[in-house]
């Protein structure tokens, strides 16, 4: 979509993004009680009209026997940057910076149509979920809830919470299974062809040079292996047998 819909107004992801990195600070407005990490709702400080975002202090991370300390919040932004690079922008924007609690991820709060709608969507195979069913496939989603899901309009679906992403292992959970083993779309693949070209290309601001300082080296290689796969098995995944196919609570 051309504009995201804030309080108030709406934002390009461009004017988004120079509103995030340039604010001369946060101002928190808020805490996110339900969230298993340090959330806060915070208002960017310095810019008019106010923009809210979601800040994600790495520190205020809950430690994962399966990912390694302190790498969540590198994860969302890695989310963030891949989504517009292929040029699906389902995450809203979403960079590294300091906060109140030190350094984290912040995102662009976004006005939505609820949870409900989400769920409605869930349920109804909601043709506008299905970016976002091929994104978590890319990424290695452990963690797509309901609750993960921003309903825009009747066309646009974003999701958010992308901290446990990008891993090495197979570890997919999500409650968007409906389109499981549907063969890919002529869009789909050109996504995937458009991925492994990016990630292939060398220089300092290329894709894999900016993932690498959000993610692993190791991951940046699972995460060509996995287009590769889909590629190969031209279809979305099936659950696997050797994981929980679903995220608990489900929304």
């Amino acid at each position: 979509m051309s504009r995201l819909p804030v309080p108030g107004g709406s934002l390009t992801t461009a004017e988004a993004l120079t509103a995030l990195r340039s604010a001369e600070g946060l101002r928190p407005v808020g805490r996110l009680a339900d969230a298993s990490n340090a959330t806060f709702l915070c208002e960017l400080e310095g810019t008019t009209p106010a923009v809210q975002v979601i800040y994600k202090p790495i520190r205020g991370e809950q430690p994962l026997w399966d990912f390694p300390e302190g790498t969540l919040a590198g994860r969302e932004v890695a989310a963030f940057e891949l989504s517009e690079a292929l040029g699906l922008h389902v995450v809203p924007p979403t960079i590294l910076r300091d906060g109140p609690a030190g350094e984290g991820a912040v995102q662009l709060w976004i006005e939505q149509l609820g949870v409900q709608r989400a769920i409605d969507a869930v349920n109804g195979s909601d043709p506008a979920l299905r970016p976002i069913v091929l994104f978590d496939a890319i990424i290695n989603n452990g963690d797509r809830k309901a609750g993960h899901l921003l309903p825009i309009d009747d066309s646009v679906i974003l999701g958010v919470d992308h901290g446990v992403t990008f891993a090495v292992e197979p570890k997919l959970r999500t409650v968007l299974w409906n389109w499981r083993s549907d063969p890919l779309l002529p869009s789909e693949r050109s996504v995937l062809a458009l991925g492994a070209a990016l990630l292939d290309a060398r220089g300092p601001d290329a894709l894999a040079a900016r993932l690498h300082t959000l993610i692993s080296a190791e991951e940046v290689v699972a995460l060509r292996e996995r287009i590769d796969a889909l590629i190969a098995a031209d279809c979305l995944p099936e659950p696997s047998p050797e994981w929980p196919a679903l995220p608990w609570p489900l929304v």
